[in-house]
C-alpha cells in the first residue's frame, strides 16, 4: 500500500492559500506570519488543548490581531467563509499527480490519502479535483483522533487496508510530520522535497524525491515488499 499526504503533495495548497490570504487582506507579505500562527494552533489541536472545530476561527482571529485588526466572532466567521470560498476556487493539482496515480493504480497498488486537515474540507477537495476515485481509503486526523506524526494514524490506515506497516510506504511534503513520522511507525518513508532543499540533513531511513514523477522508480527499486511489479 502507498499512502499519500494531500496538501502540497497532491494539491498546491500553499499557492492557493497565499492567494486567498492576499486577496482578503490586500497584501502578500504576511504569509510567514500566517504559517507561524497556523502551526501554533495546529500544535494545540494535536496536544488536545484546542478543538479542531474552532481552530480555524481562533487562528484567524489571532493572526488578524497581530496585524492590529480586532474582529468579533461573527466577523471572523465571515472572513473564514470568504477565505475558504476563494481557496476552493483556487485549488490546483501539481502536474505530476495524475500520471503517478495512474501508474500506481495500473500496478495494482492500494492507495490511501492521509491528512491532518479536516474531513469535510479534504473530501471536498479530492472530489472537486477528481481524485477521490483513486483512493481505497482516506484517513483524516480529526476523525481518527490523532494526527501525523503519531504512529497511530499510520497504523490505523494499515489496519483498515489489512496490511502490516512494513508493507506500506508513505509519501509527503513535510520531512518530520510525514517522512520521519512514517519511518518511526514502521512504514517506508518518502519525503517529497519539491523545493530542492539541499541544505537539509535527511535522517536515516528516509528516501527523497523531488517530484511524484520519481516515485514509481523509487518504489520499484526500494520497496519490493509492497508488491509492486518490476518494470519490464
Amino acid at each position: 500500500m502507498v499512502c499519500l499526504d494531500i496538501d502540497d503533495t497532491l494539491i498546491d495548497f500553499s499557492a492557493a492559500s497565499r492567494f486567498a490570504l492576499a486577496a482578503l487582506i490586500g497584501r502578500g507579505d504576511m504569509w510567514p506570519l500566517w504559517e507561524r500562527v497556523t502551526d501554533a494552533h495546529v500544535a494545540m489541536v494535536v496536544a488536545g488543548e484546542l478543538e479542531y472545530a474552532s481552530m480555524h476561527r481562533r487562528r484567524t482571529q489571532c493572526f488578524l490581531a497581530e496585524l492590529g485588526v480586532f474582529l468579533d466572532a461573527a466577523d471572523v466567521t465571515v472572513f473564514e467563509l470568504r477565505r475558504k470560498e476563494i481557496l476552493r476556487q483556487s485549488w490546483r493539482l501539481f502536474d505530476d499527480v495524475l500520471p503517478c496515480l495512474e501508474w500506481l493504480r495500473a500496478a495494482g497498488v492500494r492507495l490511501a490519502a492521509v491528512t491532518n486537515a479536516s474531513g469535510a474540507h479534504q473530501r471536498a477537495k479530492l472530489a472537486d479535483l477528481g481524485l477521490a476515485g483513486y483512493f481505497d481509503h482516506i484517513a483524516i486526523a480529526g476523525e481518527i483522533g490523532v494526527a501525523k506524526p503519531d504512529p497511530v494514524i499510520f497504523h490505523s490506515v494499515c489496519a483498515s487496508a489489512g496490511c502490516d506497516p512494513a508493507e506500506a510506504a508513505h509519501v509527503g511534503d513535510k520531512l518530520g510530520v510525514d517522512a520521519v513520522g512514517a519511518r518511526d511507525a514502521g512504514l517506508g518513508a518518502v519525503w517529497l522535497d519539491r523545493a530542492g532543499c539541499d541544505d537539509v540533513d535527511v535522517p536515516c531511513g528516509v528516501h527523497v524525491v523531488s517530484g511524484l514523477d520519481e516515485l514509481p522508480e523509487l518504489l520499484v527499486s526500494e520497496f519490493a515488499r509492497l508488491g509492486i511489479p518490476a518494470q519490464r
